[in-house]
């Protein structure tokens, strides 16, 4: 194929197609039809003279062609958007809206001081927080549904592109009155008090060690290092009780005033719900594993200003994990 006689949309089409895998996705992304989609991919075939994808029961996989034509395309692209792409931002100005993904955790510590910065520095501008345990997470970042979505990844894929916001510890909470609250925990309370966990996902759903992998990308399932629980207390001939497991980290309060429970939680969670009263929060008595929190976005975004400000000012929102 000439380069007088290209159709820049089908090199759209085609990176749709490459990274979807999926006729019908890759429409939804590019507002398409999927018989335009299939028709755009034919005549890009035509000009290339190879089939470019091949249909098999998981989706379309790529030719070798396809392979080698992807990075370079994708290049030529990016920097057709960002010639373009105005190259100016104004916050006080703006009246557009963005959509990020975080679970109550990551809205209460860092989506909520966010929320304070905007009001001030950006009274127009609108912000959707849509929850991060959705399990077409990365599809959802795929179409552009997304701008950005915060939590913990045990794996990213190459498309997205990340940057770590939070590594901190695991912290106890407890009622105030509780009977382990006047001195120092031990590994026989996490078998002789029930805890509260929270996990959107288990084996029943694919979790492997607490993560959920989809479509490349694994997502946290479980707020808590359960191996480190469990290796620490068998060191000892003990078993830890898991006695309730909850969605949603904001049901902790509730659950733990009303008993002798404990929750095991990241230590700004901890902190954040201890100081509205009434909960106490405790260091372990064993090693877990820290918590690294990362905000991701598609790569497509990288140059774009107003993206590249709103990340800024979600890395500036983060609590101090010392």
């Amino acid at each position: 194929m000439s380069i007088g006689g290209l159709d820049l949309n089908l090199l759209k089409v085609f990176e749709a197609v490459y990274e979807d895998r999926n006729l019908l996705r890759a429409g939804q992304r590019l507002n398409l039809s999927q018989s335009a989609v299939s028709h755009a991919l034919s005549r890009l075939r035509d000009g290339v003279g190879d089939t470019l994808f091949l249909r098999t029961g998981k989706g379309l996989v790529p030719t070798a062609r396809a392979i080698e034509l992807a990075p370079i395309l994708k290049k030529a692209l990016d920097g057709i958007k960002e010639a373009l792409e105005t190259t100016s931002f104004s916050p006080a100005a703006s009246g557009r809206r963005f959509v990020i993904a975080a679970n109550d955790h990551v809205t209460l510590v860092v989506v909520a001081p966010l929320l304070s910065t905007l009001r001030r520095a950006a009274p127009g501008v609108d912000l959707v927080v849509r929850p991060s345990t959705r399990l077409d997470l990365a599809e959802q970042i795929d179409l552009g549904r997304i701008d950005l979505a915060i939590g913990a990844f045990a794996q990213i894929p190459s498309r997205f592109g990340a940057s770590t916001l939070m590594v901190q510890d695991e912290a106890v909470l407890m009622r105030q009155d509780h009977p382990a609250a006047r001195r120092r925990l031990t590994l026989r309370d996490f078998a002789a008090y029930p805890l509260v966990t929270v996990s959107v996902g288990g084996v029943e759903e694919g979790a492997v060690d607490g993560f959920i992998l989809e479509r490349g990308l694994a997502r946290q399932s479980e707020v808590f290092d359960r191996r480190a629980l469990q290796e620490a207390l068998a060191r000892v001939g003990l078993e830890p009780r898991l006695h309730v497991a909850v969605p949603h980290a904001l049901a902790i309060p509730a659950l733990l005033l009303g008993g002798d429970m404990m929750s095991i939680v990241p230590s700004t969670l901890a902190r954040a719900l201890a100081g509205q009263g009434g909960l106490l929060a405790r260091p372990l008595p064993y090693r877990s594993g820290a918590t690294t929190t990362r905000m991701i976005w598609h790569q497509r975004n990288d140059r774009d200003p107003a993206h590249a400000w709103l990340r800024g000012l979600v890395a500036d929102a983060c609590p101090d994990v010392g």
